[in-house]
């Protein structure tokens, strides 16, 4: 067949017809193909090329991220976390169900489909924002770890291809359920909280396989923006995205219509303040960072330590609530001392509710205690609003404490008025009233006297307000409560708790006290005369006690309490050691009274009872000195009855009668009150059980003419072990061999029976107690 032109004429020889549309198209589409084809050549050939270049997935084959250092109780409770991520990790069983489904609802739906790359998913998402819908991606969880453990956040096409590589390496190499977990745990979801674990304990206060399906969908919104999403900074953006999440999860089938209309109306409760956590013991996880940190330096952030304590969580909410409420109390036996701040509240809504919020914000709340402005106030009432935006109003009896502050006739500088910044409380009760932010502080430590194990310490008021650890820090005058130690040297040296000892008044001179001339004086300023030595510790009598010391000589009594643990440089060898004019620490006061309480023995209070590492291994375990060991023993344990009953004396006679409110007989303990009423202490024990209260200025300085250690930390003390010894059974202390009980019911070492030994001492030497009166006494005398 010939082929002719549209004239009729042949083409030439090699010639080709006319470039028909039709021919135009086949042509730029097999060029298209073929650019198509070499340019897929040359991806393939650099990826075979970069493949075999990929880093090694040792990070998630052998998963090891830094793990925090955790402080738990002896039961069991997390008390702090330290590091710069806060993990928990959790493996794949123990995460529940719920919280897997809501972040594949919202994260990858298609997770367990696809082989690292979700291709439909990709395609969606290009059609979804061609449309010009909200912008949609892509990434699947796979290539999301890929991103997190090997590259940077560049939004490069390099980049994108790498992480491509890195998840189909990843799904080589890994289950669906590995990735996953991997994924579970190293995700940031803001708070400084890493994976969802943590995150349940941060936001909710709660261990991940508590959490509801409400909870779940607002923690698998947090992976997209953290900060975005975060419900304690963005609370309504928060609850926006966890509803979206609960009607991904109702569309996907992963839960039922019943379980999404309850989640749906669900209210969360957030938790505030992400350092809280289920007891108050800042400072016991202070104390044991520290002391972990001696041992294991820098790893002690990351390697995963778990601390074990030797508080419980039960004694250390006793420990906290009575320090806080006797300090609170010590607070409204003393004067208002007015706002703690003002401001110009502006007339606009909008403008008053930022300045309030931002002052406010100055002004956190310590616990109970809550910072408010004052809107309106007048003598009938006070309305306020709190930082949560809360408007409270506050009358009658909760208006008590700071009265004289609402008249016109207060000093404008202290008056309650619109734009003061005051504290209030609820106290446990339905109404707000009147409080202020102590200045004093306090602390308190119980220990078990059988090896020392601490069983609570709170360090100060509020630890957020002040890190000073009163238990551990704060070197005290111990006052009369260091008396009892000095009885103890004496019973070493002849007397017995009959020993008649002549309450008169006496002098020094400067060299017999190290320093001036001494005229000391009892508390009261009264004196009675000859009274036995049990006499004299039981009414906290000073001159039966300088007379003692001034008989057995001061550097024995400084040498004999170094047996206690007391500190000989803290405590020089002058008369006034026989009245705590030394120094001490709360901590130490309760290694010393152990020994009266546990029959003579030495020991020292300890803290951590073990260390272990994130897999459980034990790293390191106290071994406490205990009582029982005569290596331990540093006093007879005739002497240790002996000063126990003069103890106890104290409590059913002397100046602790407030603790018989306990109604236990095998309560011992001694109050101390320092020159001026500087320093208030209360030691004592009962059973296995010691306890020392404190109450002082951290700038020394008189709590008040008629406060003393019985009324200030005598009730902390009280307040404590009402909780602590509720189920504990009375003990009775048994007699030991070597004691003699005379006619009378009194013990005396058998080789000083009665008749023998000191009998008295100064007896019938001073002056009348009248003439005795009338010398001037010296400033710095203790009592």
């Amino acid at each position: 067949m010939s082929v002719s032109t549209t004239d009729g004429k042949k083409p030439a020889p090699g010639r080709k017809g006319p470039m028909t549309p039709r021919r135009i198209a086949f042509i730029v589409l097999g060029v298209l193909a073929g650019t198509a084809l070499a340019a897929l050549l040359v991806v393939v050939f650099a990826l075979a090329m970069a493949y075999p270049n990929l880093p090694a997935l040792d990070t998630l084959t052998d998963y090891r991220p830094k793990m925090p250092l955790r402080v738990f109780s002896a039961d069991g409770v997390l008390i702090g976390e330290f590091g710069e991520e806060r993990r928990t990790l959790t493996r794949f069983k123990d995460i529940p169900d719920v919280m897997k489904k809501a972040v594949l609802a919202i994260e990858d739906d298609r997770f367990y489909q696809h082989g690292g790359v979700d291709y439909t998913g990709i395609l969606r998402a290009a059609v979804h924002n061609a449309a010009g819908g909200a912008r949609q991606g892509a990434s699947t969880i796979t290539q999301q770890v890929a991103r997190n453990f090997f590259l940077s956040s560049e939004q490069t096409l390099k980049r994108k291809a790498y992480e491509v590589l890195l998840a189909w390496k990843i799904e080589q190499n890994l289950t669906k359920d590995q990735i996953l977990e991997v994924y579970m745990n190293q995700i940031y979801l803001g708070q400084r909280a890493f994976g969802f674990s943590s995150a349940a304990q941060i936001y909710f206060g709660k261990n991940i396989k508590d959490l509801t399906v409400a909870e779940a969908a607002m923690l698998a919104g947090l992976p997209k923006a953290p900060s975005a999403y975060n419900p304690v900074v963005n609370p309504k953006r928060a609850r926006t995205r966890q509803q979206y999440i609960l009607f991904r999860m109702h569309q996907l089938g992963y839960i039922t219509d019943a379980q999404f209309e309850q989640a749906k109306a669900e209210p969360l409760k957030i938790k505030t303040d992400s350092a809280e956590f289920g007891v108050h013991a800042e400072y016991v996880a202070e104390m044991a960072r520290q002391l972990v940190y001696e041992q294991f330096k820098e790893e002690t952030y990351t390697r995963g330590l778990n601390v074990f304590t030797t508080v419980t969580k039960a004694d250390q909410d006793a420990a906290y609530l009575a320090l806080r409420r006797g300090v609170l109390e010590y607070e409204r036996r003393h004067p208002y001392r007015g706002p703690e701040a003002y401001i110009d509240i502006p007339s606009s809504k909008e403008e008053a509710d930022e300045a309030i919020e931002t002052e406010l914000a100055e002004h956190p709340d310590s616990d109970d205690i809550v910072a408010a402005m004052v809107l309106a106030a007048s003598p009938a009432g006070i309305t306020a609003v709190t930082a949560s935006g809360e408007e409270i109003k506050i009358s009658g009896a909760g208006l008590a404490f700071a009265r004289e502050w609402l008249t016109e006739k207060a000093a404008p500088n202290r008056r309650i008025r619109r734009g003061a910044v005051i504290r209030v409380t609820k106290e446990g009760g339905p109404a707000w009233s009147i409080i202020q932010m102590p200045e004093v502080e306090s602390a308190f430590v119980a220990a078990d006297t059988t090896d020392g194990a601490i069983r609570a310490l709170v360090g100060g008021f509020d630890y957020n307000r002040n890190k000073f650890n009163h238990v551990t820090q704060a070197w005290r005058q111990p006052g009369s409560s260091f008396k009892p130690f000095i009885y103890s040297a004496s019973l070493e040296r002849g007397l017995s708790p009959a020993t008649v000892i002549n309450d008169a008044p006496i002098s020094f001179d400067a060299g017999q006290t190290g320093g001036q001339a001494w005229e000391p004086k009892n508390y009261d300023g009264k004196y009675d005369g000859p009274m036995t030595m049990r006499k004299g510790l039981t009414k906290s009598k000073n001159m039966v006690s300088i007379r003692i010391l001034h008989k057995i000589g001061a550097k024995y009594g400084q040498e004999y309490t170094t047996r206690f643990g007391f500190d000989p440089d803290k405590n020089p060898p002058y008369l006034t050691l026989a009245l705590g004019a030394g120094a001490t620490t709360p901590l130490q006061m309760a290694g010393a009274y152990s020994v009266f309480a546990n029959g003579g023995y030495r020991v020292s209070p300890y803290l951590i009872s073990k260390v272990t590492d994130a897999d459980g291994k034990v790293l390191s375990q106290a071994i406490p000195d205990k009582a029982g060991v005569d290596a331990n023993r540093v006093i007879d344990e005739r002497n240790a009855f002996l000063v126990d009953s003069m103890l106890k004396d104290v409590v059913k006679y002397g100046t602790a009668t407030k603790a018989l409110v306990l109604k236990r007989p095998d309560i011992s303990g001694k109050t101390g009150t320092t020159n001026d009423s500087i320093d208030a202490w209360f030691a004592g024990y009962a059973s296995h059980l010691v306890g020392i209260a404190w109450i002082g200025y951290d700038q020394p300085k008189n709590l008040g003419n008629k406060e003393t250690g019985g009324g200030l930390a005598l009730p902390i003390w009280i307040g404590y072990m009402q909780k602590a010894l509720k189920n504990e059974p009375v003990t009775e202390r048994v007699v030991p061999a070597g004691l003699v009980q005379a006619s009378d019911g009194e013990y005396y070492y058998a080789e000083n029976p009665p008749g023998t030994g000191v009998q008295s001492l100064d007896v019938g030497t001073r002056g009348t107690p009248a003439e005795e009166k009338t010398k001037d006494a010296v400033k710095n005398e203790l009592f």
